[in-house]
């Protein structure tokens, strides 16, 4: 193996079961010494366990990451027990899936609070150690269903798309610190799954085939502001693109003229991953067609 995680701490947020569990392990596994954190405390002993049984280091650590004191005491507790944080893995979620009409809002609410504000909360309690080390390896997880919709998961694919916005930004801001941010939207058989696809769509999606992807994540070579797909053993990377578009300044008809050219908008022939929000601004205040 030519990665190394030798002298990494990670922490993994959901890690009791199911890919937090097969992340950990996997970077346990590449040297990291890692946290395994979760709500559930015997679960989280559980995979601790596995990992030092097979020679690793490991500690438990139960908190929700919603408990914004307790993810900033676990953050602070790794640092002066093993010296810092080098790599969050955002894993920790939940489902409430139901169509829009018939959701309630607080089990709305619930899903952002876990997915969007947990990240949120862990990787603002590491930020300034990884700033401060001058490394940090953050990676969130998004999903299919943020990155292209998925029925009675509005909820769910809201928070999903958000971590892809708050990953943008962060990998901008942690650039000149040593910091990578990354996205990673896998696609598991876990109890997150059961009972939303059958056995035969779920045969060949072991979390396990997933982690490779965190390590890749993980490790010093890592890129920074990636969306990487991951599943079945195979991975792919999406991308938030800007098409050419057109120009039709202040026209009076402008509005006529933009739905007779849909086609030509949505062409994505010569499209471009913008290196920042500013270059919306730049091209169209500079459009070739002006």
């Amino acid at each position: 193996m030519s990665i190394t995680l030798a002298g990494r701490v990670a922490i993994v947020t959901g890690a009791g079961g199911g890919l937090g569990r097969s992340h950990a392990l996997a970077l346990a596994r590449y040297g990291a010494r890692v946290v395994v954190n979760d709500l559930a405390s015997a679960a989280c002993e559980a995979v601790a366990e596995e990992i030092r049984a097979a020679g690793g280091e490991a500690i438990p650590w139960t908190c929700s990451v919603t408990d914004r004191e307790g993810v900033f005491a676990m953050v602070e507790g790794v640092v002066q027990r093993w010296g810092g944080v080098d790599i969050l893995v955002n894993n920790a979620g939940i489902l409430r899936d139901r169509t829009f009409a018939k959701m309630d809002l607080d089990d709305f609410a619930l899903v952002l609070d876990v997915h969007l504000m947990g990240s949120v909360n862990l990787t603002k309690a590491a930020w300034p150690h990884m700033r401060d080390k001058g490394y940090g390896r953050v990676i969130f997880t998004t999903s299919s269903t943020g990155l292209y919709g998925n029925f009675g998961q509005s909820n769910y694919g809201a928070a999903k798309m958000a971590l892809v916005g708050l990953m943008q930004t962060l990998a901008l801001e942690g650039e000149k610190s040593g910091i990578h941010v990354n996205c990673l939207a896998p696609s598991a058989a876990t109890q997150m799954t059961e009972g939303l696809y059958s056995e035969e769509d779920l045969r060949g999606l072991s979390t396990d085939l997933v982690s490779p992807g965190v390590v890749a994540l993980a490790s010093e070579n890592a890129p920074t502001r990636t969306i990487l797909l991951a599943g079945a053993g195979a991975f792919e990377q999406a991308h938030v693109t800007m098409t050419q578009g057109i120009y039709v300044g202040d026209a009076p008809d402008a509005a006529d003229r933009i739905e007779a050219r849909w086609a030509d908008i949505r062409d994505r022939a010569s499209e471009v991953v913008p290196p920042s929000g500013a270059a919306q601004y730049s091209h169209e205040v500079n459009h070739p067609f002006r």
